[in-house]
């Protein structure tokens, strides 16, 4: 018998087959990671653990806070880089974009917006917006998502200032400074990265879901996941940041990215529509980066057709990669911008199997010893301590009006615990911010304070000379390291302030009386 040109027999095969290529598939849903990472050896899930441990390795040069690597839905490789550690959530920049985006989507599924197509000032009928031509009129959900609504924008994908944004975080209503922005160029002519875009995604999703993009996250995505341990800054009305501000540990992003390895479903369920991810997967939107491979844009992802690799990226390389072809989610946390296409090409050729490959103890222990290595902070050199540090230790400095907003300062380099005191201009005018303290370290390593508002503080210190101390200062998962340079001048001190986003500036400040 035959039925539309295919044997019966035939057709039992293919079922057969599709039977059998589901049945992965099916145990990996089982499996979600929801309660937590199971962990495997890389031989078991088909990886080499000589080349995972490389690229451990080479996460320090990297500047790597964490990286971490799960194949067919095992965490095979996972390190933290001192000071930073395990537990400790991050801050994940630009990612929080994807995130903003899956959000979008499911709210689509939820009924709750009609489709990528609705104009995007229908939510916003209780505000007068500014420069609202016909181009501005016809400014979609979907040009928000793909970051080419067409508003003049500055915040590009270098080194330059992003002066648009700047302007956005100082203004007391970031919703009004994007929706009153004129426009540059039509809806869906060409992509401009635009923070301001994924922040009124945020808004739109917080009032179609009662308030909070927030609440709705965690109900819709976070808590589906097993993700608790959440931190999200908001706007001055108290809406989420859409391009920025989400803190995850490392473990949950990757949670994200195996949500979008498997096209949106969780523990059976299809926690965000299928065609969402395919959108994702098939980005159209060229970012113009004229360098090959190409990058392409879509609902808040990355995309490099080439290497097949789907990318939630952030500033300073915070990352969920999606690799589908090989199986494989990786995360990196960072403080430093490096290329990530080496880094795509050493994933994937770790991969080597689809199969479990023969157990290699000895490269085991290899990747073993390079994680715990990571683990461990190497100290930096350390000048000898001069005469000056018992002078200036204990006394108060009082600075002059600055950018940094720091009125006072104080350093116990003494005593058996040495210290720092700091205080910081308050919102209110004439008003000073409680002091931040903490321990110092002089020895090359860092010290730190677990008790710090929001996460640990790490902070070390060394003299360059008989008169210049040099601060190194870092909040644990934030990708900003900050350096304070002070020559000290009699009852004068000087202060060159950088940090590794390239803002610089001079404080000066004297002996408090």
């Amino acid at each position: 018998m035959r039925v539309h040109g295919k044997t019966v027999s035939s057709l039992a095969h293919l079922a057969t087959a599709l039977l059998l290529a589901a049945l992965p598939l099916k145990a990996a849903l089982a499996d979600e990671p929801t309660a937590g990472w199971a962990a495997s050896t890389p031989e078991a899930q088909g990886m080499d653990s000589a080349a995972l441990a490389r690229l451990v390795e080479r996460g320090e040069a990297n500047g790597l806070d964490s990286i971490l690597i799960t194949r067919h839905g095992k965490l095979v490789a996972e390190a933290y880089y001192a000071p930073y550690r395990a537990g400790l959530k991050h801050a994940v920049n630009s990612v929080t974009k994807a995130v903003v985006g899956t959000l979008t989507g499911m709210a689509i599924q939820d009924g709750l917006l009609a489709s990528r197509n609705q104009p995007m000032l229908e939510f916003f009928s209780d505000r007068t917006v500014a420069n609202a031509d016909a181009a501005k009129k016809s400014i979609t959900l979907g040009h928000l998502l793909d970051q080419t609504s067409g508003l003049d924008w500055k915040e590009k994908l270098d080194a330059s200032v992003p002066e648009s944004l700047i302007q956005m975080r100082r203004s007391r209503d970031w919703q009004g400074f994007v929706l009153d922005r004129p426009m540059a160029q039509a809806p869906g002519s060409g992509f401009n990265y635009n923070s301001g875009n994924s922040h009124l995604l945020s808004a739109i999703v917080a009032k179609k879901t009662g308030g909070s993009t927030l609440a709705y996250a965690h109900k819709r995505l976070f808590e589906p996941l097993g993700i608790a341990d959440v931190r999200w800054i908001k706007d001055p009305q108290g809406i989420e940041a859409g391009g920025f501000g989400l803190y995850l540990q490392p473990r949950d992003m990757a949670k994200i990215g195996y949500l979008y390895l498997r096209k949106g479903q969780w523990a059976g369920r299809q926690l965000l529509p299928a065609e969402w991810v395919e959108q994702v997967f098939k980005a159209s939107v060229d970012m113009g980066f004229g360098a090959t491979p190409a990058h392409s844009y879509a609902n808040g992802w990355w995309t490099i057709p080439e290497k097949r690799a789907y990318i939630a990226a952030g500033y300073n390389r915070q990352l969920i990669i999606v690799l589908p072809e090989v199986d494989v989610v990786a995360v990196t946390t960072s403080r430093q911008n490096f290329r990530m296409v080496p880094l795509i090409d050493t994933i994937t050729a770790a991969a080597r199997s689809a199969e479990p490959l023969p157990a290699d103890t000895a490269a085991q222990a290899q990747l073993a010893d390079r994680i715990r290595d990571a683990s461990v902070e190497k100290p930096s050199a350390v000048g000898p301590t001069p005469e000056l540090a018992a002078a200036i230790s204990g006394k108060a400095w009082q600075f002059d009006r600055n950018a940094l907003g720091v009125s006072r300062l104080m350093l116990d380099l003494k005593a058996a615990t040495p210290s720092y005191e700091i205080v910081f201009d308050g919102r209110d005018a004439g008003a000073a911010a409680p002091p931040f303290t903490g321990p110092i370290g002089l020895d090359g390593l860092y010290r730190i304070n677990d008790k710090a508002t929001n996460a640990p503080v790490a902070v070390k210190g060394t003299w360059l000379d008989a008169q210049s101390f040099r601060i190194d200062s870092r909040v644990l998962g934030e990708d900003e390291v900050t350096m304070y340079t002070l020559r000290f001048d009699g009852q004068r001190v000087d202060v060159a302030f950088e940090n590794n986003r390239g803002f610089k500036t001079q404080l000066r400040g004297k002996a408090a009386e």
